[in-house]
């Protein structure tokens, strides 16, 4: 899946230049879960960045899928995302204005999936995680946790090859947290997807199959137990 060697990653801040990825190597394969914890500043989020061809290293190489995604033209990378990596945010980027299960179509438009299939895929995909019957409800409409459903939904209706969540369950309260991390890990178990996530909750950390630890722009990775959230 992703192979990353000597990846780095720097930014000008002013006169100073900030290093936020540090020569990173790291390796997850199909099907991995991993979670990526760490203290705020140091590199998690530019990790994510980059694992989802939404930014380039300024050196190394990111393998996927075959690919160097550090090498490809800007038109391959916007396909590579629209086709193969599911996005779920903390703050869930809903539109206001589109209802659920418009807000999934999204996903497909891109892709050039016709209307008719959309509709249809987007209802499943939305039914699919508790919210068949809230498809036409606009997300001021949808409690947290159920709007953060309708994002998960977004991120797997185009059949991704790699689920990343960065800070999925940030927003929500214990109860719902621990209900939203139960269906990814039932979609993950059944889709046998990749997942990759950052989360500053160590519940939410501790139910993946690898933690890794970013320090100084650097990872370290352990291999651990799933465990059942307590």
């Amino acid at each position: 899946m992703y192979q990353l060697t000597g990846v780095t990653r720097d930014y000008q801040k002013g006169r100073r230049t900030v290093h936020a990825l540090d020569g990173v190597d790291l390796v997850i394969d199909d099907g991995d879960w991993l979670a990526i914890q760490g203290p705020t500043g140091h590199g998690k989020s530019t990790l994510l960045q980059i694992l989802g061809a939404l930014d380039r290293p300024t050196s190394g190489t990111v393998q996927f899928g075959g690919q160097d995604l550090a090498r490809l033209r800007e038109s391959r990378l916007t396909q590579v995302r629209a086709a193969s990596i599911g996005f779920i945010f903390q703050s869930f980027n809903l539109i206001p204005t589109l209802s659920a299960q418009e807000n999934v179509e999204t996903a497909l438009v891109p892709l050039g999936v016709a209307s008719a299939e959309r509709r249809d895929r987007a209802y499943r995909a939305l039914a699919d995680v508790g919210l068949g019957e809230r498809a036409r409800h606009l997300p001021s409409e949808l409690s947290g946790g159920q709007q953060q459903r309708v994002a998960i939904a977004r991120a797997l209706v185009k059949q991704p090859k790699v689920l990343l969540a960065d800070e999925p369950t940030g927003n929500l309260d214990e109860g719902t947290r621990d209900e939203i991390m139960m269906l990814l890990e039932q979609l993950w178990e059944n889709l046998r997807l990749t997942l990759v996530m950052v989360s500053h909750d160590s519940t939410v950390a501790g139910r993946a199959q690898r933690t890794g630890l970013m320090e100084n722009g650097r990872i370290s990775v352990q291999d651990r137990s799933i465990r059942p959230l307590s």
